[in-house]
């Protein structure tokens, strides 16, 4: 049994996989293009970049690929409409939105010609998207990494949500492997989202130690904290968050990134860090399953896994949660 192609608009991938845009430059051009060869939807992580940045990193990823390229914006930043602005002005396929919601959002997509894909964790919302002109929607659960718009498990909303909407839903939380994919696909969503996978491959421009946090990981190492974005936030532990939990940290800032920040330590410098290796001050945003990885690999193979591990078990027996 194939794969369904997943349509988004008048986007068509041939493999109903999009890579998740994880920020501050975990998910940049080369994994974007990478996924986007192999069929999928990739994304560039637009939150935490300057406008001149994203421009670049979308001509980047147009010269690795000529795929679908996306980006993925936190609604919460400051600088969330002229980033809008300049990634339509560079062509991009689509924009997908999460951790706040932006009705302007629609009509800036309708007016550039681009798709419109917002994150959520409600039926309301997937609603409310479709009356507004979403071309697809992700339906996101607690198992996510990163901030979190819901404490329900992503199946359960799945449920709830494909039979309310006639566009795409994709699944996205706690998707590890080619069954995980199966077992939604069953449930009746049109494609999956997946970032923390993606960040175990060759072409995840983060430092060794970033990725060695996702090798070494345990189930235990998975920590949902408060973030200065008012949302709570999936994370893995280390030397940093135990600094968050101890309030031993330094709570001054010098991004003013956020429309709204509790101040409790600075997001973006946190994200930064981490990014560049330095487990000491850097957060490292993961899904709940991310204990399950345990080899970097291509993004070629790993497509070529999930794809495999798909269809055996398409139609098959499902596993348990």
């Amino acid at each position: 049994m194939e794969l369904p192609k997943l349509r988004i608009g008048d986007l068509v991938a041939e493999v109903p996989i999009v890579q998740g845009g994880m920020a501050v430059k975990v998910s940049t051009a080369p994994l974007a293009a990478a996924v986007a060869n192999e069929g999928g939807i990739g994304l560039i992580a637009g939150s935490g970049l300057t406008v001149e940045e994203i421009k670049k990193e979308i001509r980047r990823a147009r010269e690795l690929s000529t795929g679908i390229i996306g980006v993925n914006i936190m609604v919460a930043i400051n600088e969330f409409k002229e980033l809008v602005n300049a990634s339509i002005s560079e062509g991009i396929d689509l924009i997908v939105a999460g951790a706040g919601f932006s009705r302007d959002l629609f009509s800036l997509g309708k007016e550039g010609d681009v798709e419109i894909v917002p994150i959520v964790s409600s039926v309301k919302l997937a609603k409310i998207s479709e009356r507004l002109g979403a071309s697809a929607i992700v339906v996101e659960g607690k198992e996510a990494g990163g901030h979190l718009g819901t404490d329900q498990p992503m199946k359960s909303l799945i449920e709830k949500i494909v039979d309310e909407v006639e566009i795409p839903v994709i699944a996205a939380g706690g998707i590890m492997d080619g069954q995980d994919i199966a077992e939604v696909l069953e449930m009746g969503a049109d494609g999956v989202q997946m970032g923390s996978r993606f960040v175990a491959s060759e072409e995840c421009e983060v430092e060794d130690e970033f990725k060695e946090l996702y090798m070494n990981a345990t189930p235990e190492d998975g920590v949902v904290i408060d973030s200065p974005v008012g949302l709570p936030g999936r994370a893995l532990r280390n030397e940093f968050l135990n600094k968050v939990e101890d309030d031993e940290l330094d709570t001054s800032c010098d991004y003013l990134c956020l429309k709204k920040c509790s101040r409790r330590f600075c997001i973006m410098e946190s994200l930064i860090k981490a990014q560049s290796g330095d487990m000491d001050q850097g957060l490292v945003f993961a899904g709940e399953k991310a204990y399950q990885l345990n080899e970097i690999l291509p993004v070629k193979q790993i497509f070529e896994n999930l794809i495999e591990e798909a269809k055996e078990y398409l139609g098959g027996n499902t596993k348990d949660d």
